[in-house]
């Protein structure tokens, strides 16, 4: 008698979870941006509470004889809640037999791309929260973001400006930057790349360029653009991807869902600077 090739043959949903996981961080282009954290694996609750000790401040003058003023430690803390990301697809029986290529394949490639661009817009979305501290916004007179507002931004890192930086940019402020003498491109410092896909460099930033910044609606201005150093993004993971893979039996439908459960947080705000336009 011969074997009856079943739905665990074509896919093995542990498997394709695998193959998520290992691809999924590759595939997040901004995932070297963001550490990632794995403290709430495996632990009841899904709010993490970032406690830290505030600066106590630099030290006084002191004459001779007079006693030193002392002070207290303070602390603060931030509350990171996880939320559920997932993604599902569909195959008919019809498509399975008679569709292009592999479609069980593409499926799963599919869904870890679907994953990736899930956490890179939270990613980018978070960056959107950077405060007023870390902003550099253009003046009334020149609203559109322009390659001079790139090195003024920097001025916000301060003494701490030295180091591996990334500049997340619009085509649009990508066309600006070429044609300036300070723009580097990939071909001259490809080993020092820090982000997959960096075009060149510019003030010592790697630049990725995302239609993710499309600018302003309906004037034709970049909205924003970030410089952000490695570790001031972290991806708070929950639990590893989970795929499942089932069949409607009436509907001769074979379905497959990846979830994942997982949080994006601004974690270290002085690594961040956030360019904007004038209001």
């Amino acid at each position: 008698m011969g074997e009856t090739t079943k739905l665990a043959n074509l896919l093995d949903p542990q498997v394709v979870a695998d193959l998520v996981d290992k691809k999924l961080i590759n595939n997040i282009r901004f995932a070297p941006l963001a550490e990632v954290d794995t403290t709430l694996v495996g632990v009841p609750g899904s709010t993490l509470t970032l406690p830290w000790y505030n600066y106590i401040g630099a030290a006084s003058d002191l004459t001779e004889g007079s006693a030193i003023s002392t002070v207290s430690l303070t602390t603060g803390s931030a509350s990171v809640t996880i939320k559920e990301a997932g993604k599902g697809v569909e195959i008919t029986d019809t498509a399975l037999l008679s569709g292009y290529g592999d479609p069980y394949g593409q499926a799963a490639m599919q869904v870890v791309t679907a994953m990736a661009d899930k956490v890179d817009i939270d990613l980018l979305s978070i960056l959107g929260s950077i405060a007023s501290t870390m902003t550099h916004t253009t003046s009334a007179s020149s609203a559109a973001i322009n390659v001079p507002d790139i090195a003024d931004a920097l001025e916000l890192f301060g003494e701490d400006i030295d180091g591996q930086k990334v500049l997340l940019a619009s085509p649009k402020l990508y066309t600006k930057i070429r044609a300036t003498k300070d723009w580097a491109p990939a071909s001259e410092f490809a080993a020092e790349a820090l982000v997959r896909g960096s075009v060149g460099q510019i003030f010592g930033c790697n630049v990725i360029v995302t239609n993710r910044l499309k600018g302003v609606a309906g004037t034709g201005l970049d909205e924003s653009a970030y410089i952000v150093k490695p570790g001031a993004l972290r991806l708070f993971l929950k639990r590893d991807t989970l795929v499942e893979a089932d069949r409607d039996i009436l509907r001769r439908v074979n379905v497959l869902t990846v979830t994942k459960h997982y949080a994006a947080y601004l974690y270290n705000a002085a690594n961040a600077i956030k360019l904007a336009v004038h209001a």
